[in-house]
């Protein structure tokens, strides 16, 4: 009797022991959950608490601040905001190399100077010509064939083209602390949209897969484009002419027209994203609007109000009177590209 005795104390001393020990697991775990740090290749100050309270306040349903999940719109440049831009933008790099490849078969489409001297990889010269040059050379080189041969075409180049001076792979010059953000800001129930006056055919061959924005959640500017059959199969084809620049107050619209509701957070880093930073702000509720200052030369390029690419002159006087985020690069990010990066 004894022995039983003991051997059903034995028994329910054991039960209890795993039972406590399983509750105290599980405790550990959340416990390391909740105090996880969501971005860690931000330093610890006033962007990253702010930005973190933010996202806290607006998804914590005790909050005096909760956001329903449907409304939580967060909104970001690409260029210079989700990754580098600098001699730049990468895609006319990207542009550059396609003229050159259509020359080679059609010397004839080289009909001026900028679209020779881009051909010839001169991007220097080829951007002598303003604004006008560069939407010269985009719509040349992004036109004239269908929508998924220019997707793949410039998937390829991605997979092969090295950055001028850091020798890079293009898509590893992404920023981490904006993958942190932006995958933080997802786990939190936002939608992440990307809004940019990239190509909105260009960016969508490599969003899913390096930020893990699909698609449908990336506006930018366009070609016209129309339907018709190339080699007997239904296509959308690209045609030469501009449709629509994703740029200053063309942000805003586009966001209205394509998301219809007002961002919660916008991310943007110069004057062109100043439109679309100040209507995000304006909206009643929790809002906040932030800019990628790029302050580290030694780590990246330093530039601003002078700047020929991403130019932030008024977003820098104003930022701070409006309540906006100035993320400094050098001080604010532990680290600027990934560590996979080379």
């Amino acid at each position: 009797m004894f022995v039983l005795s003991f051997t059903h104390g034995c028994v329910r001393y054991v039960r209890n022991y795993l039972v406590a020990a399983v509750l105290a697991t599980a405790v550990l775990a959340i416990s390391a959950t909740a105090w996880a740090d969501p971005l860690p290749s931000w330093r610890d100050g006033e962007v990253k608490s702010r930005l973190i309270a933010f996202v806290e306040a607006v998804s914590d349903p005790t909050s005096g601040r909760f956001v329903a999940p449907s409304e939580r719109v967060a909104v970001f440049d690409n260029d210079g905001t989700l990754w580098a831009e600098q001699p730049v933008y990468f895609q006319l790099f990207f542009a550059a190399d396609q003229l050159k490849a259509m020359a080679e078969n059609d010397p004839s489409i080289l009909t001026s100077d900028a679209l020779k001297a881009a051909a010839a990889g001169d991007l220097k010269a080829a951007l002598a010509g303003g604004e006008e040059a560069l939407l010269e050379i985009v719509t040349v080189s992004h036109s004239n064939t269908t929508v998924s041969a220019f997707i793949e075409a410039a998937r390829e180049w991605l997979a092969t083209a090295r950055h001028p001076e850091t020798d890079m792979a293009f898509s590893d010059m992404v920023y981490q602390p904006m993958l942190e953000l932006l995958r933080y800001l997802r786990d939190e129930g936002f939608d992440t949209y990307i809004v940019s006056g990239g190509g909105v055919h260009f960016m969508r061959a490599f969003t899913d897969k390096v930020y893990g924005i699909p698609p449908e959640q990336v506006i930018g500017s366009m070609v016209e484009t129309s339907y018709g059959t190339v080699d007997g199969q239904p296509a959308i084809v690209k045609e030469p002419a501009i449709a629509f620049i994703n740029d200053k107050g063309g942000k805003p619209v586009a966001i209205d027209r394509v998301i219809g509701r007002r961002p919660l957070l916008a991310v943007g880093n110069s004057d062109g994203d100043f439109a679309m930073l100040e209507w995000t702000t304006a909206g009643s509720g929790p809002r906040l609007a932030a800019i990628v200052h790029h302050t580290d030369a030694e780590r990246e390029w330093a530039y601003d109000r002078d700047s020929h690419v991403g130019r932030l002159d008024r977003g820098l006087s104003e930022a701070g009177e409006r309540g906006w985020l100035l993320i400094d690069m050098a001080n604010d990010w532990l680290t600027v590209y990934p560590a996979s990066a080379p």
